[in-house]
């Protein structure tokens, strides 16, 4: 769950200087640097945090996702996550459940666009059977988490609109401080305020408001590890979790066994691949 994983570039008229996907990093900091006012400076932000993690091409995880009830019950499943960089839009991504058995089989496939509702489908094994989530439903719950749909999509920076907060120091990171908006329709979210370092320019923390503006939940990263891919290091959290304020639910997301250059392609990522997965 990174924060951006492809450059999409948007104009907004009388913010920042046009960035290509050319930008250097040095063109990128000098515009957090010179930006004349918050959403100036919100938008280079989420721009650096989309160049630092442009260019793994493709990847394949294990995921262990456990999920408690405001009473501490708690429920384990285990999947795995396969995803691709699609140049000129968002990413593509599966996941695919392994663990327990009333799960095994299930898969999610996930096209994620910038302002185009995202595409995703989910196979139900019991059924043999596809099935496309509407758009109007990204804010249900992914396989009964914490986490909604649109949280599993990739977030294209074009998505949001951008506004610099503050600098605040979390978890003994120096961090920049920002908000969001999202700019596609049907979200469960009227905005977000996140939290990213400023060494990385990773993640550290989002908290999520519901559209009355109530907040709704907190996810929280934790143990950052450096991966060399195709000559530039990239950073991949080991835990996610996610706290729902109002219901006291909880679900945690922990990674493991990262592989990259797996060599996927499209034909990885269609609705005829959700029924071959294994």
């Amino acid at each position: 769950m990174k924060l951006k994983p492809t450059l999409i570039v948007i104009i907004l008229l009388g913010l920042v200087p046009i960035v290509t996907s050319a930008a250097t990093e040095q063109q990128l900091a000098k515009a957090i640097a010179n930006a004349t006012n918050p959403k100036a400076k919100g938008l280079a932000i989420a721009k650096m945090a989309d160049y630092r993690d442009n260019g793994w091409k493709d990847s394949e995880a294990k995921m262990i996702m456990t999920l408690r009830n405001r009473a501490g019950r708690k429920s384990i499943r285990y999947l795995r996550v396969r995803s691709m960089e699609v140049p000129g839009d968002g990413d593509k991504s599966m996941s695919i459940f392994d663990r327990p058995r009333d799960v095994k089989g299930t898969a999610v496939l996930t096209w994620s666009h910038a302002l185009k509702p995202d595409d995703q489908w989910i196979f139900l094994p019991a059924l043999r059977r596809v099935k496309r989530i509407s758009s109007r439903n990204k804010s249900g719950p992914f396989m009964g988490s914490e986490f909604a749909y649109e949280d599993i999509s990739s977030q294209e920076v074009a998505k949001y609109t951008y506004k610099y907060l503050r600098d605040e120091y979390f978890n003994g990171k120096d961090c920049y401080v920002i908000e969001r908006k999202p700019a596609y329709k049907y979200s469960g979210y009227k905005r977000q305020i996140v939290w990213i370092d400023k060494k990385h320019f990773n993640p550290q923390k989002t908290v999520y408001y519901d559209r009355k503006n109530s907040r709704l939940k907190t996810l929280t990263f934790k143990h950052y590890k450096p991966y060399r891919v195709n000559g530039k290091t990239f950073w991949r959290a080991d835990e996610f979790f996610m706290q729902n304020h109002q219901t006291g639910k909880t679900t945690r997301l922990q990674w493991k066994k990262y592989e990259f250059n797996k060599g996927f392609t499209k034909r990885h990522f269609n609705k005829n691949a959700l029924k071959r997965v294994r």
